[in-house]
C-alpha cells in the first residue's frame, strides 16, 4: 500500500520552546511494504512519565536497542540522536533517554530526487538538492539519482538546532506493531537538544499519519491521558495510555468512573498546518468567566491566532491581557486568606504563590472552548501546584498558568498554548478525521489497567 512522502520537519513548541516553521509541501506517494496484526482493534501503548511523556520504540532489523522519544503533538516528523552524537550545550539539561541510534544494515538513506527530500529542505527543487549531493548532470536531466542520498538538513528552534538526514528503515513498537519504510530524521549534532522527538502533528510524515499508511482506523485517531506529572525522577509511577485507532465514545462506564467527553473543533491554521489549533471563548476563575481576546477564538489567514494542544509543552501559555485577568481574579480570591510567598515567586518564578497551613481553598478554574458544551473543568493539580518551601519548610501553592507574551510579540504564530501540565487526569483524544479535540476527566492509572486486562 502507499506510504505519503511529504515531510514538513517542523518542531513547534516541543519542550517549551519556539520553532521557526518550515511550509507544508505536497508531495508525491511511493509504493511501501507494511504488515500491521492490530487491523480491526484500538492499540494501547505506554508513554513513560516525567516532567515530559516519552514513546518508546525499535528501529531496523534485527531490532536497536529502545528508544524513548519525547510525544510531541506540536511537530509533525520524527527524529533522534544518532552515532556519533554530540549534544552542544547540553550541560543544563536532562540527560539522553535512550543512547545514539547505530543505524542497523535495513536502513536506507532517503534519495536527493525524493519529495521528502525536497519538504526537509523548505521547498528547494529536486534537482537543485541532487546537484547539492553532487549527482551528475545527465543523471538529474534523466531522475537517475536514487544512488545520491539526501543532503544534510539544518533547523532551528527558539533555544537550540540540529543538523540531520533522513533515513529510511523498519519501525516497530510495542504490542508487536511494525511499519515498514518508516521515515525519520537521524541527527549527528544538535544545539541544545539532546533527547529527539516523536511528531504526532497533523504533517503527513508524522508518526501517527506514517501509521494511517499501514491502517487509517490506527492514525486517524488516538488519545493519551497522561498520569501525573513526576519533577522526581525516582519515584516510579504506571505509565500513561498511548492509545492508538481509539475507540469514539461519547460517554461509557468504567467500573465506578463514568467518562463524558466533549469535543471542541480544530481550526485550519495555513501558515502552520500540522497544529492541532482549537477556539478558547474564556477561561473562569470560580463563578467569574473571563473572555478571550479575539486572537484565541480563531486563526486568520496570517496563520495568528488559536489555541494549540501540545503534550510537547509543559505548561499553558496565555496571551499577556488573558493571563493578567486570570491571575488578577486568582488573587483577589486567594490573597485575601493567604499570605503571598513572594520570595518562592522570584527564586522559582511561578507565581502567584501563597503560604498556607493544611488545605489551601483556590477556585475552580474551567477553559471554554468553542462549540455548544466544550467546557473543561481542570483538576485541582492541573493549576495549583503545592510543595514545601525548601528554605523554611513551610507549604507553599502556586498558580501554573504561563504568560506567553503581548498580542504583537504572538503575532503570525498561535495566541496560546495548552500545555501537557493542565492536561494531566485527562484522555485527551484527537480525530482527524471529524478534526476535532475531544476532553474527559479520567483516572488515568486505572485505563491503563483497564486496556491490559
Amino acid at each position: 500500500m502507499s506510504e505519503p512522502l511529504l515531510l514538513p520537519l517542523t518542531h513547534a513548541f516541543s519542550n517549551t520552546h519556539f520553532t521557526t516553521p518550515h511550509h507544508l509541501l505536497k508531495t508525491t506517494s511511493a509504493r511501501s511494504a507494511a504488515r500491521f496484526h492490530h487491523r480491526h482493534k484500538q492499540v494501547p501503548l505506554p508513554l513513560s512519565p516525567g516532567s515530559d511523556y516519552t514513546l518508546s520504540f525499535s528501529l531496523g532489523s534485527p531490532p536497536s536497542p529502545t528508544i524513548s522519544l519525547y510525544l510531541d503533538t506540536g511537530s509533525d516528523a520524527v527524529w533522534l540522536p544518532c552515532s556519533p552524537f554530540e549534544c552542544i550545550l547540553c550541560e543544563s539539561k536532562a540527560p539522553p533517554l535512550s543512547p545514539p541510534l547505530n543505524l542497523s544494515s535495513s536502513a536506507t538513506a532517503v534519495p536527493c530526487k525524493s519529495s521528502a527530500c525536497s519538504a526537509a529542505h523548505s521547498s528547494l527543487p529536486s534537482s537543485d538538492l541532487c546537484a547539492m549531493s553532487r549527482c551528475p548532470l545527465d543523471h538529474i536531466e534523466t531522475s537517475d539519482c536514487d544512488s545520491f542520498p539526501c543532503p544534510p538538513f539544518y533547523y532551528a528552534y527558539g533555544d537550540g538546532s540540529l543538523i540531520a538526514r533522513l533515513y529510511k528503515d523498519s519501525l516497530t513498537l510495542p504490542n508487536s506493531l511494525s511499519v515498514q519504510n518508516f521515515t525519520f530524521g537521524c541527527a549527528h549534532t544538535t544545539l541544545a537538544e539532546p533527547v529527539g522527538v516523536a511528531g504526532f502533528g497533523f504533517g503527513l510524515l508524522s508518526l501517527p499519519a506514517q501509521l494511517s499508511s499501514v491502517s487509517p482506523q490506527l492514525g486517524n485517531r488516538f488519545s493519551y491521558c497522561l498520569v501525573s506529572h513526576s519533577f522526581d525522577s525516582d519515584k516510579v509511577r504506571r505509565p500513561s495510555p498511548l492509545i492508538l485507532g481509539r475507540y469514539e465514545e461519547k460517554e461509557k462506564q468504567f467500573g465506578d468512573e463514568i467518562v463524558e467527553f466533549v469535543y471542541t473543533d480544530m481550526l485550519y491554521n495555513p501558515k502552520h498546518p500540522y497544529f492541532y489549533s482549537v477556539g478558547l471563548e474564556g477561561i473562569s476563575v470560580g463563578k467569574r468567566n473571563i473572555p478571550a481576546p479575539e486572537n484565541l477564538k480563531k486563526v486568520d489567514r496570517r496563520g495568528s491566532g488559536g489555541m494549540v494542544v501540545d503534550s510537547g509543552t509543559t505548561f499553558t501559555m496565555l496571551p499577556a491581557s488573558l493571563y493578567d485577568s486570570v491571575v488578577r481574579e486568582f488573587d483577589h480570591r486567594v490573597g485575601r486568606f493567604y499570605e503571598r510567598a513572594s520570595a518562592v515567586e522570584e527564586t522559582t518564578g511561578l507565581g502567584p504563590c501563597y503560604y498556607y497551613d493544611k488545605v489551601a481553598r483556590v477556585p475552580v478554574v474551567s477553559f471554554h472552548f468553542v462549540g455548544n458544551g466544550s467546557s473543561v473543568v481542570l483538576p485541582r493539580r492541573n493549576y495549583f501546584y503545592e510543595f514545601k518551601d525548601a528554605g523554611d519548610g513551610r507549604r507553599v501553592g502556586c498558580l501554573m498558568l504561563m504568560n506567553g507574551g503581548d498580542e504583537e510579540e504572538l503575532r503570525g504564530g498561535p495566541g496560546g498554548t495548552l500545555g501537557n501540565y493542565q492536561q494531566q487526569g485527562m484522555e485527551v483524544v484527537y480525530d482527524l478525521e471529524k478534526r476535532k479535540v475531544g476532553f474527559a476527566r479520567r483516572k488515568c492509572s486505572s485505563l491503563w489497567d483497564s486496556l491490559n486486562n
